[in-house]
């Protein structure tokens, strides 16, 4: 019986957290519309430009420590050490997902470091969808301002491929495997 209420509650939380934000859009006004104007603070707290990878793909990540997906860590990190010439990786922690990044951005570092020796960039932790949704993000998921295509961030490890010149290249879900010949092709 526990285990059927337990259940039971898991189920209603991920339906409603499907629902929460869908309604409420953010207001992409100031957003701008070149991908290398845009801006984020890393996990130490430094501002960063996206400007600083011209001239190397990027790839953007929303990340979580606590789910199903975080063992892709471990491919992110291999795919940075193999093509760290010419690619860039973010990860965009996030905790909108059934609250699966509730760290600190000490805590959420150390916890990458130590299990999955990241060297790659991180960021502080932002939101990827609703009305505080960080200008990348809207950037990257709005086909108004990034010319190619909407995209729905729909779970953690949602991951966005930008060319050296500021292009969308494609959006890849949780599923698609950091080194997959789907992701990697657009580059090599």
């Amino acid at each position: 019986m526990k285990f059927i209420l337990a259940t039971t509650i898991v189920i209603i939380e991920m339906v409603s957290f499907a629902f929460i934000n869908n309604n409420s859009k953010p207001d992409i006004s100031d957003v701008p519309d070149n991908f290398f104007d845009l801006t984020f603070t890393d996990i130490d707290g430094v501002p960063m430009k996206m400007s600083d990878f011209e001239g190397k793909y990027v790839l953007c990540v929303n990340v979580a420590s606590k789910c199903g997906y975080t063992k892709q860590y471990k491919p992110l990190q291999e795919l940075y050490e193999k093509y760290q010439d010419q690619l860039v990786i973010i990860g965009f922690p996030c905790n909108q997902f059934l609250n699966q990044e509730p760290g600190s951005e000490e805590e959420i570092a150390e916890f990458c470091e130590k299990n999955y020796g990241v060297s790659f960039l991180m960021t502080e932790k932002i939101k990827v969808k609703g009305e505080d949704q960080h200008a990348i993000y809207s950037w990257l998921t709005n086909k108004s301002l990034n010319g190619v295509a909407d995209a729905k961030v729909s779970w953690n490890f949602n991951k966005f491929l930008i060319s050296p010149k500021g292009e969308w290249l494609g959006h890849f879900e949780s599923k698609v495997d950091p080194l997959s010949d789907e992701i990697v092709n657009l580059f090599q």
